[in-house]
């Protein structure tokens, strides 16, 4: 069995904390929570410390807090030469610091607070200084899912951007369907399934070859009547530059 344990509980933490107690071949020692209260649903006090001298020995030490906080945290812990790693996608490995051996354990997936998630598909991006570490750390991933792929520090920052654009801001515009439907008194649930067949086609086609709209077409009527329907000057700016990088694309 492979010792883990967990620092953070925060969003990620916790869904890690939940997949690993699942995990075969893997023992989730402890966890630790500068709030222990935070992790008290989902842990038997005695897994919990907010004391770093506290922390048990194990195979690894993952790190899941916000990208600020990594150098801090990796700083305080009172070892040296064992495995830590972080799960962020915009940190480099060398964040760590060097007391200790460095990995990347990153889920590339959007985690929700309440929301459960199945493991199983999503891609861990795995990075580690040394061969035998990354092996363990392999070993890890593919306990809790079926997609594990080495990924270089420069590699896993152009992920996280693109990651940024398909998943954050996606969902911004989503955001702002809804506010004009709820504004006009539609149903944003009626949008659903056009949400689901555009996701979907991107299984099937390139994102270039699933476009469509007015943008593309170079419809300027329409075009020109959603500007004048759009009162929100923000909106009304973010339409027009989305629209332009269409057709920007379009003619590459």
């Amino acid at each position: 069995m492979i010792k883990v344990v967990l620092i953070g509980s925060g969003n990620v933490a916790q869904h890690l904390i939940q997949v690993l107690l699942q995990a075969k071949n893997v023992d989730l020692v402890q966890a630790f929570a500068r709030n222990q209260s935070h992790l008290s649903h989902l842990l038997p006090e005695e897994k919990i410390t907010s004391d770093y001298h506290k922390i048990t020995e194990a195979d690894l030490y993952i790190i899941s807090v916000s990208d600020n906080a990594i150098a801090e945290v990796s700083a305080q812990l009172p070892f040296e030469n064992r495995l830590v790693v972080h799960t962020s996608g915009s940190s480099e490995l060398s964040i760590l610091n060097d007391k200790n051996r460095k990995g990347v354990f990153y889920p590339l997936q959007t985690f929700t607070k309440g929301k459960e998630i199945d493991f199983t598909p999503i891609p861990i991006c795995l990075e580690a200084g040394k061969e035998l570490d990354y092996q363990l750390l392999e070993k890890v991933g593919t306990s809790i899912s079926q997609k594990v792929v080495r990924i270089s520090s420069e590699q896993r920052k152009s992920l996280h951007v693109a990651a940024v654009f398909v998943c954050n801001f996606v969902n911004h515009l989503y955001e702002i369907g809804n506010e004009i439907c709820e504004e006009n008194k539609v149903p944003f649930e009626i949008l659903h399934p056009l949400i689901q067949e555009t996701a979907h086609k991107i299984t099937e086609l390139s994102p270039k070859e699933a476009q469509t709209g007015p943008a593309l077409r170079n419809d300027t009527k329409t075009i020109e009547k959603h500007l004048d329907f759009l009162e929100n000057p923000e909106y009304k700016n973010l339409y027009q530059l989305l629209t332009q990088s269409i057709q920007h694309v379009k003619k590459l």
